[in-house]
């Protein structure tokens, strides 16, 4: 028996370690599409990461004759922030007999890795929702009072995003709850294959894009939990990726183990992930919440 669970857990770790990852970032919208580029290494919870930029220097214009030949130039320098990996997602199941687990490690529809994927996945998203924080300097970037996400609030984003200077690389992204994505279902001219160009798939979905946005459906709590707790459905969270910066060990640990040390039968599987997550620099305007009161 000892030999068999060395062996399982060795074929876990070997054959579910690597494909972990891609199966996650390919099944969640928000972690998918938030930037994931930092300087360093997340190898032990702790660990700091940096993200930096270079800022711009400031040009000068000057008439022939009046000191053309001479220019200004300004110190490099960078904005940074750091970020550092204090999160432990993890997740598990206890079962009877190591049958179970072994039946369906080289299974690709294996039931076992999809649970412990969507409570993983679950969480990953619950935490990036929670660090959601816009701006609410005028122009406001929390938008109340939206009843109906049509063109008009669309446009009325997209004005938002022209205002706050958002870069068009990595594109602009709109993940709506039912409610309003029904809202856009509803109006012809938004998914109508006679006005809307072909779509690429993201998250299983293909994404409507109107006005500069990539739109999707997202019907996961860690979006309604955007709008007030009475409202319980309409609510949209447009971005630029660079808003949050999401880092995360590259390969989650699976571990297998019997409950034997606990006078019990049985065995546990576990997952276990070290990430952390921040607003990017000026995060706070390159994100939008709608929702309804």
């Amino acid at each position: 028996m000892t030999t068999l669970l060395a062996d399982v857990n060795d074929q876990v770790k070997k054959v579910w370690s690597d494909m972990f990852m891609d199966e996650l970032m390919q099944t969640t919208l928000l972690p998918s599409l938030v930037n994931k580029e930092y300087e360093g290494e997340i190898n032990v919870k702790g660990d700091t990461v940096y993200v930096s930029q270079i800022n711009r220097p400031t040009a000068t214009r000057k008439s022939t004759g009046s000191g053309h030949e001479y220019f200004e130039t300004t110190k490099l320098s960078e904005s940074r922030i750091t970020i550092t990996a204090n999160q432990v997602i993890s997740a598990g199941y206890e079962f009877d007999s190591l049958v179970q687990l072994q039946s369906q490690i080289g299974d690709q529809d294996s039931k076992i890795r999809q649970g412990l994927l969507e409570a993983y996945a679950i969480e990953l998203n619950n935490y990036l929702y929670s660090l959601v924080s816009p701006s609410t300097s005028a122009p406001d970037h929390s938008v109340a009072s939206v009843s109906d996400f049509n063109a008009a609030a669309l446009i009325a984003n997209r004005k938002l995003a022209g205002q706050a200077k958002w870069s068009k690389q990595g594109g602009w992204w709109a993940l709506l709850d039912p409610s309003y994505y029904g809202d856009l279902l509803s109006a012809t001219t938004m998914v109508s294959n006679d006005y809307v160009e072909d779509r690429a798939l993201v998250g299983g979905q293909f994404v409507q894009q109107r006005y500069g946005f990539n739109i999707l459906e997202d019907n996961s709590d860690g979006l309604l939990s955007l709008s007030p707790a009475s409202a319980g459905a309409d609510c949209g969270l447009l971005f630029h990726p660079d808003f949050l910066h999401l880092v995360h060990q590259l390969t989650p640990e699976f571990e297998v183990s019997s409950l034997h040390s606990n006078k019990q039968f049985g065995h546990i599987i576990s997952v276990r992930g070290i990430c952390g997550a921040a607003l990017g620099i000026d995060g706070n305007v390159k994100h939008i919440v709608n929702y309804n009161t």
